[in-house]
C-alpha cells in the first residue's frame, strides 16, 4: 500500500502552478507503478523510496521541473542529464515519457535497488 506523505501535498500546492499537473502526474505514475513505495522530503524536496533504498526523486524549479532516478542512466539509459534528471527541463506533462514507460523506469530503478547496485557515482567514487 502506498504511503502519501502530507509534506509531499505541501510541496506541490506551493510548486508554480505549471508545475503542478507535471509533480502530482509523476506522483501518481510512481504510486501505481510501486505500491510500497514511501515518499519522503529530503534535501527539501519530494523523493520516493522502498526498504530504504531511494528510487527517484521529483523537484519543482521557478521555470521547469525535474524527475531523476537515483542510479541515472542504469534507469534512464537515453536520459537526458539536464535540469536536474534524465528527462531535462519539464515545463508540461506531454514532456515525460508514457505512463508505461516511466512505470517501466519505476520497476527497473526498483530491480536494482534489491540487487544492490550502487548509484554510478558511487561506484565511481568506491573506485577511487
Amino acid at each position: 500500500m502506498s504511503t502519501l506523505n502530507p509534506k509531499v501535498d505541501q510541496y506541490i500546492a506551493k510548486s508554480a502552478e505549471f508545475a503542478r499537473p507535471i509533480l502530482t502526474h509523476i506522483r501518481d505514475v510512481v504510486h501505481a507503478a510501486a505500491p510500497a513505495i514511501i515518499e519522503e522530503i529530503k534535501w527539501g524536496f519530494p523523493f520516493f523510496t522502498q526498504d530504504g533504498g531511494i528510487v527517484c526523486a521529483m523537484r519543482g524549479f521557478k521555470a521547469h521541473c525535474g524527475l531523476f532516478f537515483w542510479k541515472g542512466a542504469l534507469v534512464v539509459p537515453d536520459g537526458e542529464e539536464e535540469g536536474m534528471g534524465q528527462f531535462g527541463k519539464l515545463t508540461s506533462v506531454e514532456q515525460l515519457p508514457s505512463k508505461r514507460v516511466l512505470s517501466g523506469y519505476v520497476k527497473k530503478a526498483l530491480q536494482l535497488n534489491e540487487a544492490g547496485v550502487p548509484a554510478p557515482y558511487v561506484a565511481a567514487r568506491r573506485a577511487k
